[in-house]
């Protein structure tokens, strides 16, 4: 830690235990909690039961699960590859030109997501681009909405990136293609993966533009959520909440895992 004193670093655990068990941890721990419950009238949930998992876990809600799953999947392919090329890009641009790509780039994310989710919808409801109403609908909106993400993340790590690795392969007779290849996106990497997860769990829990967009047969799991909710069934909703948070974990992990091995090549 950065405090070396003993009271300095009590006084950091403290605060730190203070703000993140009500602000982050207690809201998580209620949900768990009322996955599990059959009543909750009081301060404490009444009843155990585990029935509402076989809900969470079966039928729609699964099919709702691998709807997320494949639309974080692709969002976050599609993100990376659009977000990393255009840092590049942007890289070799004068200072006006990256500031007009920073700004082309942050532009969805700066304004509420349903208004992005309402421009797609009206951009492409129309021929030749014809998408509503199918699932590739659902993931452009995501795609625009992580990609900014993606693009900020590899901007920051090129902006670390020594020069002299890329000098001494070009000073040694290496075409640009195998140094952007062999030498720079090897050294970006970790914070390839980094950006990765960051957009895959940002499409796994986004609603509002999904919202507008989704087809009958394109169900996300925060609809499933949102829609469990709203017709009273809060303990099934909280459990679907759970397996939507546990997956999003586990893959996160993965990633981790990843970026980890990738960090001591």
């Amino acid at each position: 830690m950065l405090v070396h004193s003993r009271g300095g670093r009590w006084a950091t655990w403290t605060v730190f235990f203070v703000l993140f068990l009500p602000l982050f941890a207690l809201p998580l721990l209620v949900v768990v909690a009322a996955s599990f419950a059959t009543n909750w009238s009081g301060a404490l949930p009444s009843g155990f039961t585990t029935g509402h998992y076989d809900a969470a876990t079966t039928g729609d809600s699964l099919q709702a699960l691998t709807t997320s799953l494949v639309t974080a999947l692709t969002a976050s392919v599609l993100a990376l590859t659009v977000g990393a090329w255009a840092a590049l890009a942007a890289a070799s641009l004068g200072r006006r030109g990256k500031r007009a790509m920073d700004a082309l780039f942050v532009l969805p994310v700066a304004v509420p997501s349903v208004v992005v989710g309402l421009a797609v919808l009206v951009a492409f409801s129309k021929p030749p681009f014809l998408l509503n109403g199918t699932r590739w609908i659902v993931i452009l909106a995501h795609t625009v909405l992580v990609t900014a993400f993606a693009y900020q993340s590899v901007s920051a790590a090129i902006l670390r990136l020594d020069p002299m690795y890329e000098q001494a392969a070009a000073s040694l007779g290496a075409r640009p293609s195998y140094v952007l290849w062999r030498v720079r996106l090897p050294l970006l990497l970790p914070s390839l993966n980094a950006a990765a997860g960051l957009c895959f769990a940002l499409s796994m829990g986004e609603l509002s533009a999904t919202m507008m967009l989704y087809p009958p047969d394109w169900t996300p799991l925060p609809v499933q959520i949102f829609a469990a909710t709203d017709r009273g069934s809060l303990f099934t909703g909280a459990a679907v909440a759970v397996v939507l948070m546990g997956t999003t974990l586990l893959v996160l992990l993965a990633v981790s895992r990843i970026r980890t091995k990738a960090s001591f090549r």
